[in-house]
This record gives structure tokens, C-alpha cells and sequence, in this order.
């Protein structure tokens, strides 16, 4: 069998590289992931007790005054565990599809149309494994205790979670699995982001190793390449998208209850008009810009690394 083609349609190799790439950018950028949920949640309303922030800076000015430089990683655990597994999971299967696809051969270029369905069914695939992850993730980013000086005793509706697993026992316990799972709806149209994502990416990368270095669709670029592309592949998604993001942090709040997506989106428009749809978007595209562009950097090189084939 010759150097360009895969003897193995599923590769485990992409799941360590994913892991790895998710897990470092998530230890890097979780500050900024932190602000943008609580961003996303604030109805402006008086509703909910919030603390109110001023911008980006006022909000990491007031965490780390009253809870240290830790209270900016409050809730990373989830959120490293759910970024390591779900982009693991994401290139494992995505990578699986491809190379199915191509039939072995790396150098086939695929349509744009087949590079989206292998990355909607993917993200699918994973939101499904790591959904429960992600409601503990905005459950532990939303917990003001400090900031507003709240104890069980002054208000006892607040539920207080002392950590990660505490936090799925007691969501399984008062919730139940529908507990865990709150946010799929979204979370799946949200698959059109890792699918816009991934088309760019693709596209981007096949294009530019054909043009510039006049090779086939499977030239190894450099760091600097890589991360360029993975950073504005970012960037188109995060900004078509967006808006799934905030319905999913306010479904998956415990601080206020909705009816569902349709009270959401209606509240949404009711009481904030457009702009609330996009709350929290550009600490969101400060954080997930870098991200994406450090996952692709550490997933290609790992798998390079791991898969010395991969670029034959």
C-alpha cells in the first residue's frame, strides 16, 4: 500500500491530538469564556440578581477583586474536560468520515457540500456525548456567591454547587437527565457553526497549498499557516452563528426559567431587541479566534507528529 493512503479509517491518533488541542486552549483562553456567559445571560431586565459589569475589563476588574485571579477560572474543569473530549471526539469522527470519503487517498479533494455534512453529523454526534458537560460548565460559570454577598440562608432558591461532580449529582437529582441535556435543541443548530467552520478551514487550507506551494491538498504548512487559518476560519463561523449561543446559556442558567427556545428567543426580542442576540460577542471572538487558531496548530501537529503518513 503506498505512503498516501490510509490503512485505517479510524485513526485514534486524531482523538489524542483533538484532546490535546482542546485542552490547552481551553487552559489558556477560560477567562474569557467565563465573561462571555455571563454576558450572555444578563437580561438587563432586574429579573435575575446579577452582578451588573460595565464592560470587559470592569468584569475581570470585579472577579478577581472579590474572588482572586482564581474566580476567573471558576467552572474550567467542565470546560477543559468538555473542550478536551468534545474536540477529540469532533476530529476522531470527522476524520474517520474524510478518509472514508477519499477512500484512503488524503490527496482527493472532497466537495464543499460533503465537508459540511461530515462536520454537522459530527458535531452532532459529539453535543450528544458532551451536552451534560457544558450545563455543568454554565452552571459553575454562573455561581455569584462572592460578588453579591448571597448565602443560602438570605436566599434559599439559590442552589450552590461546590464543584463539578456536585454539580451533575445535583442537576441528575432535582432535574433528572432532561436537566442534563438542557440546550441540545440549539446546541444542534449550533452544528452550522462547526459546519461553516470546517468548510472555510478546508477550503482555505486546499486552496492555499495549491496556490502558494503549488502542491497537492495534503502539504504540511508551517505553525504561523496553520494558525492563521484556524483563526479566521473562527472568526466567519463564530460571527454567522452566534446567536444559538446566547439561546443555549439562557436555557442552561439556573438563575431564570423559560418556557422554552420560543420564550427565549421571544424574551430575546421582546425585551432586548436585536442587540441581545449578540451579547458577549466580542469577548466571545476575542477568546474563540486565538482558540480555534492554538486547536489547529496543536491538532496538526500532534497528528503529524502521531500520523507520520498524514502528510506523504
Amino acid at each position: 500500500m503506498s505512503a498516501n493512503i490510509s490503512n485505517r479509517t479510524v485513526q485514534w491518533e486524531h482523538l489524542v491530538s483533538g484532546m490535546s488541542a482542546g485542552i490547552i486552549s481551553t487552559l489558556v483562553l477560560h477567562p474569557l469564556d467565563l465573561i462571555k456567559i455571563r454576558f450572555q445571560v444578563n437580561e438587563g431586565t432586574g429579573v435575575a440578581i446579577r452582578p451588573k459589569y460595565y464592560g470587559m475589563v470592569d468584569a475581570c476588574r470585579r472577579i478577581v477583586k472579590v474572588n482572586g485571579f482564581s474566580g476567573l477560572y471558576q467552572g474550567v474543569m467542565p470546560n477543559t474536560v468538555g473542550s478536551g473530549c468534545a474536540w477529540g471526539f469532533y476530529f476522531i469522527i470527522y476524520n474517520s468520515m474524510k478518509e472514508y470519503q477519499q477512500k484512503g487517498n488524503l490527496k482527493q479533494e472532497l466537495s464543499k457540500l460533503e465537508y459540511m455534512t461530515m462536520a454537522a453529523l459530527s458535531g452532532a454526534l459529539t453535543l450528544a456525548f458532551t451536552n451534560p458537560i457544558w450545563v455543568v460548565k454554565t452552571r459553575l460559570c454562573l455561581q455569584y456567591d462572592k460578588e453579591l454577598f448571597n448565602t443560602s440562608k438570605n436566599n434559599p432558591k439559590t442552589v450552590h454547587y461546590s464543584g463539578m461532580i456536585n454539580c451533575f449529582n445535583q442537576i441528575y437529582k432535582t432535574e433528572g437527565m432532561r436537566g442534563l441535556y438542557k440546550g441540545f435543541i440549539p446546541g444542534l443548530f449550533g452544528t452550522s457553526h462547526g459546519a461553516v467552520q470546517f468548510v472555510t478551514y478546508e477550503s482555505m487550507k486546499n486552496f492555499y497549498s495549491q496556490w502558494y506551494y503549488r502542491k497537492d491538498i495534503n502539504t504540511k504548512l508551517n505553525t504561523w499557516e496553520y494558525l492563521l487559518l484556524g483563526c479566521v476560519s473562527k472568526l466567519v463561523a463564530a460571527s454567522t452563528t452566534y446567536p444559538y449561543q446566547v439561546v443555549r446559556s439562557r436555557l442552561q442558567d439556573q438563575h431564570r426559567v423559560y418556557g422554552g427556545i420560543i420564550d427565549v428567543i421571544f424574551q430575546l426580542w421582546k425585551y432586548e431587541g436585536i442587540y441581545g442576540f449578540y451579547k458577549g460577542l466580542l469577548p466571545s471572538l476575542i477568546r474563540v479566534t486565538p482558540a480555534s487558531g492554538i486547536v489547529f496548530v496543536v491538532y496538526e501537529t500532534m497528528s503529524t507528529y502521531l500520523l507520520p503518513n498524514k502528510h506523504l
